[in-house]
C-alpha cells in the first residue's frame, strides 16, 4: 500500500472532505494495527495505542506538508505511541509472555493467515524477542512483506539507513535463535524436558539464553533436521493480519476533531432505524434502534441480540438503552460512550426488524462508525450468520428463517492437562516402501448395524468410495449453536493444544499433514471429557488424505511421497479426509497428541448447509472426489475413534475403540 497512490484522497481529507477521511482511515487502519499488534505482541494495550495513533493522525493531518509521505508519517506516529506506552508502563505491572495470554499477536498471525511449517515457526519465535527487537521486527516484517521501504523503516525509528541495517541484522540473528528454540520445544530431548520442568512459561531473555545454551551443546535439539529457510524469504508477500471482529474503538472527540465527528453523531449513526428515538421498523437489515438517537436513545454496545424474528439482526442495533457521552454529544444530539450500561436490556433475540440499511435519517456511516464495528473489546459483532461474543467465544447461529436460537453464555477456556510422559497405546504400521505411493485404502468396510444404542457403532477402516459417487442425503439435526474456546477458527499445531466445544451443532475438523517437515507414525488426536453425544457425520474437503495429489509424481499423496517419506496411521485407524465433520450435543475436548509425524488441525463450528455444500462438491467442480455421508440421523451414527468420557492425564492414551 503506497502512500503516493493516496495523494488525492489525503489532499481531499485535509481540505475537509469527510468521505475522503472515511476512506483514508479505513484504508490505513490495518497497517497501523499490524505495526502496533506485533510490536506489543497483542497486549491489552494494543487497541488503546491503535486508537491514539489514528486519532493523532486525524488530529494533525493538516500539518502534513507532503501527502506522498503519509505512510512514513503515519508509521512514525505509531512507533512514537508504542515507545510512549513502554515508558509509561513498568515491567512489573505488565508482564509479557505469560503462558495462557489471551490471543497474543503471534497466535493471531498463525490463526488468521493459516501459517504452517517454518512460517508458523517465525511467527511464534517473535514471542521470544525483547521489546526493542519486537518493535524493530514489526517494521522489518512489513518491509519484507512489501508494505514498507527501508527508508520508511529508518525514518520511523529516527535513525539512519546504515544504522537501521545494523540493527536489523542483529535482530535477525536473535530471531533465528528464537526459531531454534521453538523447534526444540516441539521435540524436546530428555535433558531439555528436565531443564524446562521448572520453567514458569514466561518467555524472557533469561530463559532464551538458557535454552540457547542448551541448543549449542545438544546434538539432538540443535539439529534442525531440515533445511532452514531464512525468515525474509518466508515472509515475502505475506498478507497483513486482518482486523479482528468484535473489537470497538472508543472514540472521544476533542474540540479539534469536532468537524470530523460531525458526520458520526447526529440524527442516526448510519445503520439504525428511525433516527430521532430509534423506533422499530418493518423488516430491514440491522436493528430497530440506530446507533444513537436524538436524545441518546441508543448507545454503542447493543441492547439486543443476534437475530430478531422480523429482521436480520435484532431489535436494538449495537447499543445500550441510554446514550453515550450524555444527551449532548460533541457534534449534535448523541454521543458515543454510554451512560446506561454497555449491554442493553432486551437480551439475545430482538423483538422486531429494522427499517433498512441506513435508517430514515439516511446519514451515511462516518469513518468512526466503520471503526466501531471493526476494532473493539466488548461488543457483539455479527457477520455471515455467526457471532463473536464477549470473551472471544464463537457462536454459530441460525438463519433468520429458522427458529430463534437458544442463547449460549460464553464459556471459559478449557485447561485440559498437557501430555505426560506416557506413550500412546496404539501401534503404528511399518512405513510403506519409498518406491511407491500408498494407494487409497481398499480394506473392507466395517459392517455396521442398522439399529443400536448410542456408541454401538465406531469408526473403522473403510473403503474409498468411487470418486464420482454422490453422497447420501445428509440428515438435518437440530443446531442451536456451538461455542468454541478456540474462537471462530482454532488452530492446533502442537502436542497438547486443545479446544473445548459446547452446545448443539456441527463442527469441522480440517487436517493439515506435513510429512515434508517430519514424517513417520501418526499419534492420533483424541476426544476427551465427553458429556452428551458426539457423532462423526460426514467427510469432505474434496479428497481423502491418501488420494494422489500430483500429476508429475505418482508416489505423492496427502500422506507423503517417496521423496519426503510417508505419514503412517496406527493399525486399524480410519483414513482421514481433508475435512471431517462432527455433530456435538453436549460438550467435548479435542486434543492434538502429535509426537511422531507432524500434523495440525483447524477446528471451528460450522452449519449443516456448509457440510452439505462441501460433500456435494465433486470432480465436476475440481475436487478429487465427492464427500461421504456417515450420519444415519439416529444414535447408530458412528462415533469417532479415540473418544472417552473420562479426562486422562495423557490424552494420547485414549484407546482406539472407546466405549461411551
Amino acid at each position: 500500500m503506497d502512500g503516493r497512490q493516496w495523494h488525492s484522497t489525503i489532499a481531499a481529507a485535509q481540505a475537509g472532505d469527510r468521505r475522503a477521511l472515511d476512506e483514508l482511515v479505513a484504508g490505513w487502519l490495518p497497517l497501523v494495527y499490524n505495526v502496533v499488534g506485533r510490536a506489543l505482541n497483542g497486549h491489552a494495550d494494543v487497541d488503546d495505542v491503535v486508537q491514539e495513533t489514528m486519532l493523532r493522525a486525524v488530529d494533525h493531518l493538516g500539518s502534513l506538508r507532503d501527502p506522498d509521505s503519509f505512510r512514513s508519517w503515519l508509521v512514525a506516529i505509531a512507533m512514537r505511541q508504542i515507545r510512549d506506552r513502554a515508558r509509561r508502563t513498568s515491567p512489573d505491572r505488565l508482564p509479557d509472555g505469560l503462558p495462557g495470554d489471551a490471543a497474543d499477536f503471534a497466535e493471531l498471525t498463525v490463526l488468521r493467515l493459516q501459517l504452517e511449517g517454518q512460517r508458523r515457526e517465525v511467527a511464534e519465535a517473535v514471542r521470544w524477542l525483547d521489546d526493542e527487537d519486537r518493535q524493530l521486527l514489526s517494521l522489518w516484517w512489513l518491509e519484507v512483506a512489501g508494505e514498507l521501504t527501508r527508508r520508511e523503516l529508518a525514518s520511523a525509528l529516527g535513525i539512519s539507513r546504515q544504522h537501521a541495517a545494523v540493527r536489523v541484522q542483529r535482530m535477525k540473528e536473535r530471531l533465528e535463535t528464537a526459531r531454534a528454540i521453538v523447534r526444540a520445544l516441539d521435540t524436546a530431548c530428555p535433558d531439555l524436558r528436565a531443564t524446562t520442568a521448572r520453567w514458569d512459561g514466561r518467555r524472557d531473555s533469561v530463559w532464551r539464553k538458557r535454552l540457547a545454551r542448551h541448543l549449542r551443546g545438544c546434538a539432538y535439539c540443535g539439529d534442525p533436521r531440515e533445511s532452514v529457510v531464512p525468515a525474509e524469504r518466508l515472509l515475502v508477500g505475506i498478507a497483513l493480519v486482518p482486523l479482528p471482529l468484535g473489537f470497538t474503538l472508543s472514540l472521544a472527540f476533542g474540540a479539534k476533531t469536532a468537524a470530523a465527528a460531525a458526520g458520526v453523531a447526529g440524527a442516526a449513526f448510519g445503520v439504525g432505524a428511525s433516527g430521532a428515538a430509534g423506533a422499530a421498523g418493518a423488516g430491514g437489515v440491522t436493528g430497530a434502534a440506530g446507533f444513537a438517537g436524538s436524545a441518546g436513545a441508543s448507545g454503542v454496545a447493543g441492547s439486543a441480540g443476534v437475530f430478531g424474528p422480523g429482521g436480520a439482526v435484532g431489535a436494538a442495533g449495537s447499543a445500550g438503552s441510554a446514550g453515550a457521552v450524555g444527551t449532548t454529544g460533541a457534534a449534535g444530539a448523541s454521543g458515543i460512550g454510554g451512560s446506561a450500561g454497555a449491554v442493553g436490556a432486551s437480551g439475545a433475540v430482538g423483538s422486531a426488524g429494522a427499517s433498512g440499511v441506513a435508517g430514515s435519517a439516511g446519514a451515511p456511516a462516518g469513518w468512526s462508525a466503520k471503526l466501531l464495528g471493526v476494532l473493539a473489546k466488548p461488543a457483539v459483532a455479527v457477520a455471515a450468520g455467526a457471532t463473536i461474543a464477549a470473551g472471544g467465544v464463537y457462536v454459530v447461529t441460525q438463519s433468520p428463517n429458522d427458529p430463534p436460537p437458544k442463547a449460549l453464555a460464553p464459556t471459559a477456556a478449557a485447561t485440559a492437562p498437557g501430555p505426560g510422559s506416557g506413550t500412546p497405546t496404539t501401534s503404528a504400521s511399518p512405513s510403506p516402501s519409498p518406491s511407491r505411493s500408498p494407494s487409497p485404502s481398499t480394506s473392507p468396510s466395517k459392517k455396521t448395524t442398522t439399529t443400536g444404542p448410542y456408541g454401538s457403532v465406531v469408526d473403522a477402516v473403510d473403503r474409498a468410495p468411487d470418486p464420482n459417487e454422490l453422497p447420501a442425503a445428509l440428515p438435518h439435526r437440530p443446531a442451536s449453536g456451538v461455542t468454541s474456546t478456540g474462537g471462530a477458527h482454532a488452530t492446533l499445531n502442537h502436542r497438547g493444544d486443545n479446544v473445548t466445544l459446547s452446545g448443539q451443532g456441527y463442527v469441522l475438523v480440517r487436517w493439515q499433514i506435513s510429512p515434508q517437515y517430519r514424517n513417520g507414525a501418526v499419534v492420533m488426536p483424541s476426544w476427551t471429557a465427553l458429556k452428551g453425544k458426539l457423532f462423526h457425520v460426514a467427510s469432505g474437503g474434496g479428497r481423502r488424505m491418501d488420494d494422489p495429489v500430483s500429476t508429475t509424481d505418482s508416489t505423492a499423496t496427502g500422506m507423503g511421497s517417496s521423496t519426503t517419506g510417508y505419514d503412517v496411521l496406527p493399525t486399524g485407524t480410519q483414513q482421514m479426509w481433508q475435512n471431517e465433520y462432527f455433530y456435538v450435543d453436549g460438550s467435548v475436548t479435542l486434543t492434538v497428541n502429535e509426537r511422531g509425524a507432524d500434523y495440525g488441525l483447524n477446528v471451528f463450528p460450522t452449519t449443516w448447509d456448509a457440510v452439505e455444500k462441501d460433500i456435494t462438491t465433486g470432480p465436476t467442480q475440481g475436487a478429487t472426489r465427492y464427500g461421504l455421508t456417515r450420519d444415519t440421523g439416529k444414535d447408530n451414527t458412528p462415533i469417532p475413534q479415540y473418544v472417552t468420557r473420562t479426562t486422562p492425564a495423557d490424552p494420547a492414551t485414549v484407546v482406539q475403540e472407546s466405549r461411551v
